[in-house]
């Protein structure tokens, strides 16, 4: 299995492009948000034992689709580093327990156009950081980088529609389109 790791900065498009990249090719996209809306349904946001049993049901998603055999499949994460090394290596661990491998792509685009997109309404609908105010606080806070690995694929989404950076992604990594544009 390929997971194709999509990872950035909130409000660079990191979903909106993994959505047209499943479009595209065909493949599974579990959205990183999945897990926390299972967590909530447990705890409160953010209690003791609520990130815990986030990242428990994101690897184990993985480590079943790894097992499955399933051959492509793409998800997100707003990656920080250092502080979720930690994360991208328990996914890669998941993934190759079952010979698969671990695909980043680095997602980045200004920070003006970062704060201009995090009010979109749909964002606030998902429990995502929603204002710019609170956006900036984050990003002063985080290292939002490319994960270091060589096959990272880094693009920005500044100007970019997300169908042709989801083109440009499949072509790259010489993903089988299976849908047009």
């Amino acid at each position: 299995m390929r997971l194709f790791l999509i990872h950035g900065a909130p409000a660079t498009g990191k979903l909106t492009v993994a959505r047209a990249l499943a479009l595209l090719t065909g493949s599974p996209l579990v959205d990183n948000h999945a897990a926390i809306d299972i967590a909530r349904m447990v705890f409160g946001f953010a209690a003791p034992g609520f990130w815990d049993l986030v990242h428990d049901l994101r690897v184990t998603t993985l480590r079943g689709a790894a097992k499955a055999d399933v051959p492509r499949l793409i998800t997100t994460a707003a990656y920080s580093h250092p502080e979720d090394a930690p994360l991208v290596s328990d996914y890669e661990r998941a993934v190759q327990e079952y010979g698969g491998v671990l695909v980043p792509v680095h997602l980045f685009c200004s920070e003006d156009t970062l704060l201009s997109r995090v009010s979109a309404p749909e964002r606030a609908q998902k429990g995502k950081i929603a204002s710019p105010e609170t956006l900036r606080t984050y990003l002063e806070s985080s290292n939002f980088t490319a994960i270091a690995r060589d096959n990272c694929l880094s693009l920005s989404t500044e100007k970019t529609a997300p169908a042709e950076t989801a083109t440009k992604i499949a072509r790259h990594f010489q993903i089988p389109i299976t849908a047009e544009n």
